[in-house]
């Protein structure tokens, strides 16, 4: 779409491009799969000028391209090869479908079970379907959430299950700004399960690993990779950035389930970790190993902070609850602070006083307010985008390159509720995010769901 339908004003200073994906099928799923399991289906929303364009493509996994040859479903259940078409083997499962990040001029569609999908930022085309960064990385895999140092330009990242299906092995690397991997380190985690993300510091890399395990008995009867299992505990482990991973020590902790990382920072021996903590499993579409059933209370994340002190002999780390009363879900921060003390925070949540109208059923109410955390003075303050509407993730973009942390704008889908799910991009200058949006980018038409997105300025293109 070019020029897009603006009500209000594009501020003059919001100069690059928005870039989301998420899962989107290809072709109708096997029966009793689950959401996740979609095609990337990447977009970008172009901003120059008070104008605004929009684009969307499928990445050309080989997934993906195999599935077009084949004209039909050739992958199973939701990471479980055991159930794939013989004609698939070898190939890569990657959907691409559950981040995108700019970096060394190309954009990386990421699913954490591959290696990332190359794109070209201005046009998404597929640029390589299984990026192997010139045959230095070692992982099979490759984390949806690399994060990315402020003052070297690094991409730190990880791989779990990083030599293959079902293994106990994480890879953790850095790659510099052109591309070249300098620094890899390979580590085991407690048990096989989902990591989906982590946090690193200037000084440090840690790890929550929580009891969403990989259900290998689960798969053979024809299941879905992750089962939650509520005997396990969950580990927190913390190594030196740059380290052989030899000094890594995991700190135990109970049953709970957080996936997203808000932000990270270390002060001296101490390290500290925000992030969207609940006390039992967030996904209901993911069984239990045990028979229990899933509770819509105990899925509810809310900003907590982990830390420990590698300077004392405690097997437990610390968990304390910053905000108890804002409970939701894809925390995000001012990304010019990955890995540095950080005071501004984001998120969507529900507000248990707004009811939704028409009324949304068991399970999750859906989000349907932005709010900003300030650390600092522990205060926050909302947007509340009405009663008929929901939120997906929001993405951060500053005002310009040095301005003061957390003022700018933050940028999110909205759902329209009423109207069939038609969506619209919204625009909320963090300064006076009550007042609602400045802008709001009218789509005609139901945009697909979300997992997470990017902001790329202007000038960090004129860099590449």
């Amino acid at each position: 779409l070019r020029d897009c339908d603006v009500e209000g004003k594009i501020p003059d200073d919001l100069n690059g491009t928005f870039y989301r994906v998420g899962p989107d099928f290809q072709y109708p799923p096997v029966p009793g799969n689950i959401p996740f399991d979609g095609e990337g289906h990447v977009s970008m929303f172009r901003f120059k000028n008070g104008h605004v364009d929009f684009k969307s493509r499928y990445a050309r996994t080989q997934r993906f391209k195999a599935q077009a040859e084949a004209r039909r479903t050739l992958f199973g259940m939701y990471r479980n090869p055991f159930t794939d078409d013989p004609s698939v083997k070898g190939l890569s499962r990657s959907t691409a479908n559950t981040h995108v990040v700019h970096h060394n001029g190309r954009l990386l569609a990421l699913k954490e079970d591959s290696r990332p999908v190359a794109m070209d930022p201005h046009t998404l085309e597929t640029l390589d379907d299984c990026l192997d960064f010139d045959s230095q990385l070692e992982s099979e895999t490759f984390t949806a959430h690399p994060k990315f140092d402020p003052e070297t330009g690094e991409m730190i990242a990880f791989g779990y299950e990083a030599k293959g299906f079902m293994t106990d092995d994480i890879n953790v690397f850095s790659v510099d700004r052109k591309g070249t991997i300098n620094w890899s380190a390979w580590i085991k985690v407690p048990y096989v399960g989902m990591l989906h993300d982590f946090a690193v510091t200037q000084k440090h890399i840690a790890f929550l690993a929580v009891p969403m395990v990989a259900d290998l008995e689960q798969m053979k009867n024809g299941g879905v990779h992750f089962a939650w299992d509520t005997t396990l505990p969950s580990w927190f482990g913390v190594m030196r950035r740059g380290s052989d991973g030899s000094d890594l020590r995991w700190y135990e902790g109970p049953e709970c389930c957080a996936t997203h990382v808000m932000g990270a920072f270390s002060d001296g021996d101490k390290v500290y970790v925000d992030m969207d903590l609940a006390p039992s499993n967030q996904f209901p579409f993911f069984p239990y190993v045990h028979g229990e059933r899933f509770d819509p209370a105990k899925a509810t994340g809310y900003v907590h902070r982990l830390s420990v002190d590698l300077s004392k002999k405690a097997d437990n780390y610390d968990m304390e609850v910053m905000y108890p009363t804002h409970g939701g879900v894809l925390p995000r921060q001012d990304d010019r602070y990955n890995t540095v003390p950080y005071n501004i925070g984001f998120m969507p949540v529900h507000d248990p006083d707004r009811p939704f109208k028409p009324e949304t059923g068991p399970g999750f109410p859906p989000n349907n307010c932005y709010t900003m955390f300030n650390h600092a003075n522990r205060k926050t303050s909302t947007f509340w985008v009405g009663d008929s509407s929901s939120l997906q993730e929001c993405c951060f973009a500053p005002r310009s390159r040095n301005a003061p942390e957390g003022n700018g704008y933050l940028i999110g889908m909205a759902n329209r509720l009423l109207e069939g799910g038609r969506s619209d991009l919204l625009i909320l200058d963090t300064q006076s995010l009550e007042d609602g949006p400045v802008a709001t980018i009218r789509m005609p038409f139901q945009v697909y769901g979300q997992i997470h997105g990017w902001w790329v300025s202007e000038e960090a293109f004129d860099l590449a």
